[in-house]
């Protein structure tokens, strides 16, 4: 039996629905439905009372850039016990696999097109230093299990995700949600402005929820690696055309105007997909600027 933890979040979400159009045998957990993965007793008696065969890690305590700077050490604290009762609980019930993602964040400052081979070239970003390092430190966790456990555990390096149900909320959000947000809800209020965060100059790479799902799904069956591997497809969107496409599929007829006194974060993160590709015999494939209208669609009928 599969288990997905963090299964009421954001992926967790569409990684269940995925798993339930597949017919697959899976069971969800999360803090909400009352298992706190910080609590390492607790999590062992959970898994030893259901005991999972394999586990697609869901959970995280994350925000954007502006809730990192605010709750740097409720980052590293909160994160770093769930990773550290998530695999101890795999190791002593048998679990025969483990699928993880990381973040791309957990890669060096300096890079731009980020590939496996460069992901201990450098320090990592001020922005992201805490989240990124404790998403690297749950690849370390798995290593060191598999090393002296043969723990089987495959990371995924991925994007930062968008897509219907993401978390809509100028400080939680990503720069995606955030904005969608700000730009609909100034539509329908008739606001003459919308304010984007920082000089607007910054290049990421968005990965559609549901091909991230896909990615944690395929990471069941793919062959075992204790390296991170990418899932990407190494293109980028500045912050600014990011607005500019959100306001025009919107309809928002205001104006945008840039709080360069906000901190832009690293200024260009693209992923190579390539290892990912062959390794999952599949890569990303969602149409960008459909995705977008899918999300703003999604948030025009449910967000606030």
């Amino acid at each position: 039996m599969i288990l997905v933890t963090g299964a009421t979040g954001f992926l967790g979400k569409r990684v269940c629905r995925l798993l339930t159009t597949q017919g697959r045998d899976f069971m969800r957990t999360s803090q909400s439905m009352g298992l706190d993965l910080r609590d390492a007793a607790a999590t062992l008696a959970f898994f030893e009372e259901h005991r999972p065969s394999a586990v697609i890690n869901c959970a995280a305590y994350v925000g954007g850039i502006q809730f990192g700077s605010k709750h740097p050490a409720e980052l590293f604290h909160n994160n770093l016990l769930m990773t550290l009762s998530l695999l101890a609980a795999a190791q002593a019930t048998g679990v025969t696999r483990i699928v993880n993602p990381i973040s791309n964040c957990a890669y060096p400052a300096a890079a731009t097109l980020f590939k496996e081979e460069e992901f201990w070239d450098g320090p990592l970003h001020d922005s992201v230093m805490v989240y990124g390092f404790v998403r690297k430190a749950s690849w370390v966790g798995s290593w060191a299990y598999q090393q002296q456990y043969g723990l089987d555990v495959v990371n995924l390096i991925l994007s930062n995700m968008y897509g219907p149900d993401d978390h809509f909320e100028e400080e939680r959000s990503h720069a995606m949600g955030a904005l969608i947000m700000k730009i609909a809800d100034a539509k329908r209020k008739q606001t003459p402005q919308v304010v984007v965060w920082g000089s607007g100059k910054p290049v990421r790479e968005w990965l559609h929820v549901d091909d991230g799902a896909e990615a944690l799904v395929r990471g069941l069956a793919a062959p075992a690696t204790n390296q991170p591997v990418n899932v990407g497809v190494g293109q980028g969107i500045s912050i600014i055309e990011m607005a500019e496409l959100i306001k025009r599929v919107v309809g928002y007829q205001g104006e945008l105007v840039l709080d360069t006194s906000k901190q832009d974060g690293a200024p260009y993160k693209t992923v190579d997909g390539t290892k990912g590709a062959a390794l999952l015999g599949w890569s990303p494939s969602r149409d960008f600027e459909q995705g977008v209208r899918d999300t703003v669609a999604w948030y025009m009928e449910h967000g606030s």
